[in-house]
């Protein structure tokens, strides 16, 4: 008779760091509340960049470049547009997931899709994720994935808690994204005081949850946390996985959080606008490139979006 598998104990992280995400302008006109990307939250590897937007008439994100990273766009209210230098266009509404890998060069533009009448306009509300590419996949070519909500897998582990795979693996659930580089995406909802989940975590990843509403506590010990917070996981010997609970006392909102976790990239990380890359030098090769149409960006010249043309 062969031996019975062996019981994995579980260790939760806890949280490391708390950094309130803050509402700015960006874009045109746009508003997010941005957290990894700022002077409180930098060199998270692989991880350079959380905005929580908002996008009301008259705002957007019309044509602009990319290079070295891929952007990960998750809807949650109203409807994006986006259209690319390569032909590519399409529609994201709530619970929709665009998975883009920039490589070595995109032009596209994203920009807010409303209804005729004011009275019934919603804003556009999402997140979206700037995820480093490994230096030896900067320049591989630009590439999609993208998923309508009703297509997404999602599990319920235990009573009250619903999980969205988008990336990795949950409970038995693969999400459809292949990623470039190790990246797992949960949208995780705790739907009643007292709602609690155990999520494995690769050991030695970056992990990080924002809260979207109500209030998380990590750990088995830890203390609630509010909407509009990232929270940085230790990343200790041994721990396998985040404990994740509703508090008892939490009746007024759900609890909902993404929880992000990547495979730390070792390499220098130079960032101009747009364009990710390792040195300096690729730093000004890229914008050459996109200047004067070279290396990935051949269709840049005289480009112009469709989508974008009311904000010129």
């Amino acid at each position: 008779m062969s031996a019975p598998a062996a019981q994995v104990t579980e260790s939760s992280r806890n949280v490391v760091k708390a950094v309130p995400a803050i509402e700015t302008a960006e874009g045109a006109g746009a508003t997010v509340r941005r957290s990894i990307g700022t002077a409180s939250l930098r060199n998270l590897s692989p991880f350079l960049m959380l905005d929580h937007f908002t996008i009301h008439p008259g705002a957007g994100f019309p044509d602009h470049p990319h290079r070295g990273q891929t952007t990960v766009t998750y809807m949650m209210e109203g409807k994006n547009s986006h259209e690319d230098f390569m032909g590519n266009k399409g529609e994201l509404g709530p619970g929709d997931v665009q998975w883009m890998t920039a490589g070595r060069g995109v032009v596209h533009a994203e920009m807010p899709v409303f209804d005729p009448d004011p009275a019934k306009a919603v804003p556009a509300v999402g997140m979206q994720l700037w995820v480093d590419l490994p230096k030896d996949q900067k320049y591989c070519e630009p590439s999609y994935q993208e998923r309508k909500a009703k297509d997404i897998d999602t599990v319920r582990p235990t009573d009250g808690v619903e999980i969205t795979v988008i990336s990795g693996e949950s409970h038995g659930v693969t999400g459809f994204v292949r990623p470039v580089g190790g990246c797992w995406y949960f949208d995780v909802k705790l739907q009643k005081p007292g709602a609690s989940v155990f999520q494995p975590i690769p050991e030695g990843w970056t992990a990080f949850l924002y809260v979207i509403t109500g209030n998380v506590s990590v750990g088995p010990d830890g203390k609630p946390f509010p909407k509009f917070n990232t929270l940085v996981l230790t990343s200790q010997p041994g721990e396998n996985g985040v404990l994740l609970t509703r508090p008892e006392n939490s009746t007024e909102e759900e609890t909902r959080f993404v929880l992000i976790a990547g495979e730390p990239l070792e390499q220098n990380v130079v960032q101009y606008g747009p364009f990710v890359v390792n040195t300096q030098m690729e730093a000004r090769q890229a914008i050459m490139d996109f200047q004067m149409g070279k290396n990935g960006f051949e269709r840049a010249p005289g480009w112009r979006s469709e989508i974008g043309k009311a904000m010129r």
